[in-house]
């Protein structure tokens, strides 16, 4: 597997782009190099990192939005206010749940085009994601 002559940059790669629109399974990659015996704590740190910098690029993008450009392809103003309140209503928390796919990556655009405040939606971001990791790990490690 390239992953492997990769080393620990193949895990961060791999992770980063699990968190892009790229269907990668990121949960799948730790589970490989912790079969191959590379210690839990590097693999969960590496692993985390790399997925929360991907989940970070995805607000990012989200923030480059335009609301001009939603209208100009047809997005109906109820259906943006609507979102947008959703977004003010839950808020930063909502970034918890980007790990969950298909919608984690959303999510995350969708916080970052409604511009809700990076440094909460951030650490909700890492804290979902890391603890998926860590279930996954003690799952594989005590099942």
């Amino acid at each position: 597997m390239a992953l492997e002559s990769l080393g620990l940059v193949g895990l961060f790669l791999a992770t980063f782009l699990s968190a892009t629109i790229l269907p990668f399974s990121s949960e799948a990659i730790l589970l490989f190099f912790l079969t191959k015996g590379v210690d839990p704590t590097i693999c969960l740190s590496i692993s985390t990192l790399g997925n929360s910098l991907g989940g970070a690029s995805n607000y990012f993008i989200g923030r480059l939005g335009n609301p001009l450009w939603l209208k100009r392809i047809g997005v109906k103003e109820n259906t943006i206010t609507k979102n947008e309140k959703w977004v003010i209503k839950y808020g930063s928390p909502i970034a918890f749940f980007s790990w969950i796919p298909f919608i984690g990556d959303p999510l995350l655009v969708v916080l970052g085009y409604f511009r809700s405040n990076p440094i909460p939606t951030f650490l909700w971001m890492i804290v979902g994601k890391f603890l998926r990791y860590l279930l996954l790990y003690l799952v594989y490690y005590y099942w």
